[in-house]
């Protein structure tokens, strides 16, 4: 089995749950070139240079516009992470990925991208009221899916941030989705 659908160790774990933390309270964190040597090790060249573009988005879209900011997060997850269903990538049924540790292994599924686009979003500025996560059904796949909706203003349309298809639809162009319901506030509380 490829280490990429390893679970990961406690210790490891431990690492994640530790920057998560110091993401929270620095705002957002300068991966140290002794984490960048820790995901090396662990995940590879590919893992390393994937947090370090993750850095260097992070720092080079904090003052474009809200749209570029979207489409930027959008493109950067979805072409930078590989959809793998929780039982096989982390071995349990459900399993929510904080952004380093789907970044880390590459790989996550739909609520990985919306929660990694989601974080980052907000790190860029993006005011956390214009954004949820949303539980819909995906209708060509007859299954549940997660994806991350941007409301530009409160009675706006909100415009959808998918892993399925590669650009950023308005809901209402969006047929093959069937909304079942949105939430935000508990993101904060579950992953810092």
């Amino acid at each position: 089995m490829p280490s990429l659908l390893r679970p990961l160790p406690v210790k490891l774990a431990i690492f994640f749950l530790s920057l998560a933390i110091a993401c929270n309270a620095l705002g957002w964190i300068e991966l140290t070139s002794e984490i960048l040597l820790q995901v090396k090790a662990k995940y590879g060249d590919r893992a390393e240079r994937r947090l370090i573009e993750w850095q260097n988005l992070l720092r080079s879209a904090k003052n474009l516009p809200e749209k570029d900011k979207l489409d930027k997060v959008n493109d950067f997850f979805n072409l930078n992470s590989l959809f793998v269903d929780d039982i096989i990538h982390w071995k349990v049924e459900d399993y929510w990925a904080t952004p380093l540790e789907f970044l880390a292994t590459g790989a996550g599924d739909c609520e990985d991208f919306a929660i990694a686009k989601y974080f980052t979003l907000k790190e860029l500025g993006v005011d956390e009221n214009k954004m949820r996560i949303t539980y819909v059904k995906a209708l060509r796949l007859n299954q549940a899916h997660m994806v991350l909706t941007y409301f530009k203003t409160p009675k706006a349309v909100p415009e959808v941030l998918d892993n399925l298809i590669p650009d950023i639809k308005p809901a209402t162009q969006r047929t093959d989705l069937l909304p079942v319901y949105s939430f935000k506030e508990a993101l904060n509380k579950w992953f810092l």
